[in-house]
């Protein structure tokens, strides 16, 4: 098995912090998206999308998007499960994590931001204000729904990480990247530092991986 990654990615993180609770350790391959690694032609054979991450399995399948990923690691390596055994959970739980995974992550990506600052123009201040409306916008919603939900336990879903853990925190590492308010959000903080307290959130964290700068 083979994981295409890049310590700042989002997407590759949640992928990382699975894995790690899975106790799957893949061998690494790194595609610096700033240097523009993703645009060769020799990664763009593996994921035209040029995105990361992308898995390799040991049967040659190439898989991408990391919430697809996730599933498969779950449907692949039984325990402990990221996802809920009973429909109506997995249900919530997809909810959560799509809700960053859909509606929160894509516009604020690197594409998105080098879009608003390149082609628009738009000035540093602005493009941090447009990252932290739309965190803002995602998080109130997050926040309101873990809060008042009897099924939030000291994580997203019960006493065990789970998918939406999983995307919750590379989002949270992302919103301090722009100094981003947290008051407002103790749930969101409380389910975090539930998550950083286990290695394999700690292990994934950006700045402890091999390409870290």
């Amino acid at each position: 098995m083979k994981l295409y990654d890049y310590f700042r990615s989002s997407a590759a993180y949640r992928v990382r912090i699975a894995l790690n609770l899975k106790g799957v350790a893949p061998e690494r391959a790194f595609v610096h998206l700033r240097k523009g690694d993703q645009r060769a032609d020799e990664y763009l054979s593996l994921n035209p999308q040029g995105l990361v991450p992308s898995l390799v399995t040991d049967d040659g399948d190439v898989l991408t998007q990391s919430v697809a990923i996730l599933e498969w690691l779950d449907e692949t390596f039984h325990e402990p499960r990221i996802l809920p055994r009973d429909a109506a959970g997995r249900a919530r739980v997809r909810s959560l994590a799509l809700a960053i995974a859909c509606d929160i992550h894509p516009i604020n990506n690197l594409r998105v931001l080098n879009y608003l600052t390149g082609t628009l123009g738009v000035t540093e201040a602005q493009k941090n204000g447009w990252y932290k409306y739309w965190i803002d916008v995602g998080f109130e919603a997050l926040e309101t729904r873990l809060a008042r939900d009897g099924a939030t336990g000291r994580f997203c879903h019960g006493d065990a990480p789970t998918v939406a853990d999983i995307c919750l925190v590379p989002q949270m590492a992302n919103a301090r990247r722009v100094d981003f308010d947290f008051g407002p959000y103790p749930t969101l903080t409380r389910i975090e530092a539930a998550c950083q307290a286990l290695p394999a959130f700690v292990a994934a964290a950006p700045s402890n991986q091999p390409d870290a700068e």
